[in-house]
This record gives C-alpha cells, structure tokens and sequence, in this order.
C-alpha cells in the first residue's frame, strides 16, 4: 500500500474527539496517526480486527477509520461489529471494492477515501465526518467543520456551497467535483483523478464528459469573483487563488 505524506496538513481543531484507526501496515499507520493528532484528535490505532475489537470494547470512539482490505478481516462482513452505526465510519479502500462498499455509505455516518491515500484528504474526510451541528448557526457561515478556501465554503453536512453570500447550487457531480478539488487545493489532477473520485471508476470519462463538467462548475463558482478553477493544459486541473503554484 502506498501513501503519499509529503503534503503539510492545515491544522484544525479536533476538540480531542476519540479517532480510532484501524490500518496495516505499521508505517502506514503510524503516519495517520500522528498526522490526526496533530490535527487536535485523540487518535489511538489498531492493527488487526481483533486489537480494534479490544479497544471498542474499552472505550467509545467518535470515529472509527477503517482499512477494507486489512488481512484478518476476510473481507467487508469481517468488519460488520466495527462499522455497527455507533460512530462514524471512514472506509480506506481500492477503487475495485466501491460497489461492495455503496450500500453501507450515507451522508454524514460514512464516507471512503479511495487508495493511493493522501494524508491531507483523511484529515479532511474526518474533519468533516466529525462536524459539529450547531444549532441555530447560519448555514452559510464558515465553521471549523467547512471545507474553505478565501470567500468559497463548501459545508459537507448540508451539501450546500458559498462563493461569499451566494450559494451555488451544484448539481450531485458538480458538488463531488469541487469537493476533491477543495480537498488537494493547488494540486493539478488529471482527467483520469477526477473521473475516478468523481464517478468512482479507475477509467476517464471522455475528455469532452470532463471539460463539460468542469466548465459548468467554473461558471457557478468563478461566476462574480476572481477565478478560483483553473486549466494546466495538457495536464489537468487546479483549485487556488491566481497566485497558487498549481503545479504539484
């Protein structure tokens, strides 16, 4: 398994909400870990079901992050006590496995990052996971919980997105879009990386499929404002201010 941790993770407040990890092998998992407690999470790991059970069993957790393929799990129905409904689930899985996987996602109690994985997108997913619900906060105000470049907000738990005072209304593929555009922000992402978080499918779209998808998105989100999506030609596409590098 590989994964990629030379990207700086933002800091965020976890408010000390209990992570538990459950991944193999150690270097990988280490990594996760020390980068969620960074982030201000309780984060304890696990690297076998059985050591995962043991510490369910001890003591709650707001989150559980579950590798799909860990070896003593023989599979998905290997997990069903660990992803019970008690705490949100982050699912770490292969591309192959998405259509096992669908049936156990819904909004706000599960969710997946798909391998190769990134440090800053499980940082992300579990920040977002782990939102805080607020009542009577205005809905389009940036919170902790938010996905948020300058005057863009991106609010998971609501599926709603801000460019300043206006909400956007993004379609289901235009919203997915901007979600992992907003999750690697300065990074360049091929046609083929977007199909594959967009869709879920390890092969691109048709190059016409993905620049209408994008043009769509550029003209809601960079409609009144100064342009946020922009196109490396011959490359792919990346999310920042005019002045980001966009080059990773």
């Amino acid at each position: 398994m590989h994964l990629t941790s030379h990207e700086k993770c933002s800091p965020v407040s976890g408010d000390r909400q209990a992570v538990l990890i459950v991944l193999a092998p150690a270097a990988t998992c280490e990594v996760v870990l020390e980068s969620l407690q960074l982030a201000g999470y309780q984060a304890i790991r696990a690297s076998t079901r059985a050591g995962a059970l043991a510490l369910l069993a001890a003591q709650p957790f707001d989150l559980v992050i579950l590798d799909t393929l860990m070896p003593d799990a023989h599979g998905l129905a290997g997990y069903r006590c660990l992803a019970d409904g008690s705490a949100p689930v982050l699912f770490l899985t292969e591309p192959t496995s998405l259509d096992s996987l669908r049936p156990r996602l819904s909004l706000g109690t599960a969710d997946y990052v798909l391998k190769p994985l990134r440090v800053p997108e499980i940082v992300a997913r579990t920040r977002v996971l782990l939102h805080d619900r607020d009542a009577g906060r205005p809905e389009h105000a940036p919170h902790h919980s938010d996905l948020i470049m300058g005057d863009l907000v991106l609010n998971d738990a609501t599926c709603q997105v801000w460019r300043g005072p206006r909400e956007l209304g993004l379609s289901p593929s235009e919203y997915r879009l901007l979600r992992c555009l907003l999750v690697h922000p300065g990074q360049v992402l091929s046609k083929e990386q977007i199909s594959r978080h967009v869709w879920g499918e390890e092969r691109a779209r048709t190059d016409n499929t993905i620049e209408s998808l994008i043009s769509r998105l550029r003209r809601k989100v960079d409609r009144e404002a100064p342009p946020l999506i922009h196109t490396r030609k011959g490359f792919g596409y990346w999310l920042g201010p005019v002045d980001g590098v966009g080059s990773q």
